[in-house]
């Protein structure tokens, strides 16, 4: 049996954990585990409560660990207990991933020192803060960590994984299941976005990212 542990924290992307919890869930073997400080429901950045199903006691060890990212990261990496149960967690796990900027609760916590990886666009900038080496990939594996892009990227994250662990043939039948078969009609990064509107975004987001910016060079000075 492998434990799959899901964090959760106030204001996380939810579909950064549900995506992936649907393919996590259905593979062979798997337990998955939606961890958080307290039984509490856990309400997501657009307001869905998403029940946890362990406490950070509960779980002092897991095969793999799992970060989701969102505007609640920031106070993720400021929570003390939060970042030491993911250090431990991820010091001894076959696999750390997280989904978008998940990847900085990793790096905050010392676990993608020297690793490439990959988070949201806007955050990319930020992935030297934690020691991480950026790698614009939708997926990025190094070693045993495995990271994504930005939200929707986790479920592509999510069947790497299933593909890893259970081989190609029960990653596409969860594929298959899900019906995962993206057909968008509206670009999604900036190397295919108009350019308007990756300023557009980029402005909207420039004063989190500056908070973001700040908390993790003040992390970095110790």
């Amino acid at each position: 049996m492998t434990l799959a542990a899901m964090l959760m924290f106030p204001d996380f992307t939810q579909l950064d954990l549900t995506g992936p919890f649907e393919v996590l869930a259905r593979l062979p073997g798997m337990t998955v585990e939606l961890v958080a400080k307290t039984r509490a429901p856990v309400v997501a950045e657009t307001g869905l409560a998403v029940v946890p199903t362990k406490t950070l006691a509960d779980v002092p060890a897991a095969e793999l660990l799992f970060v989701p990212g969102g505007p609640g990261t920031t106070g993720a990496i400021d929570d003390a207990e939060t970042l030491a149960w993911v250090r431990s967690i991820g010091n001894h796990a076959q696999w750390v991933t997280s989904v978008c900027t998940g990847a900085l609760v990793l790096g905050a916590a010392g676990l993608l020192d020297g690793y490439r990886a990959a988070t949201h666009w806007l955050s990319m900038d930020l992935l030297p803060l934690v020691g991480a080496i950026p790698t614009d990939e939708r997926v990025v594996r190094d070693r045993n960590r495995v990271t994504s892009g930005g939200v929707t990227a986790g479920i592509d994250l999510a069947l790497a994984i299933a593909a890893e662990l259970a081989g190609a043939a029960v990653a596409e039948r969860i594929a298959l299941n899900l019906e995962y078969d993206p057909a968008p009609r509206f670009a999604g990064h900036p190397r295919a976005a108009a350019p308007e509107r990756v300023a557009e975004l980029r402005a909207k987001s420039a004063e989190r990212q500056a908070r973001r910016r700040a908390q993790l060079e003040r992390l970095k000075r110790g």
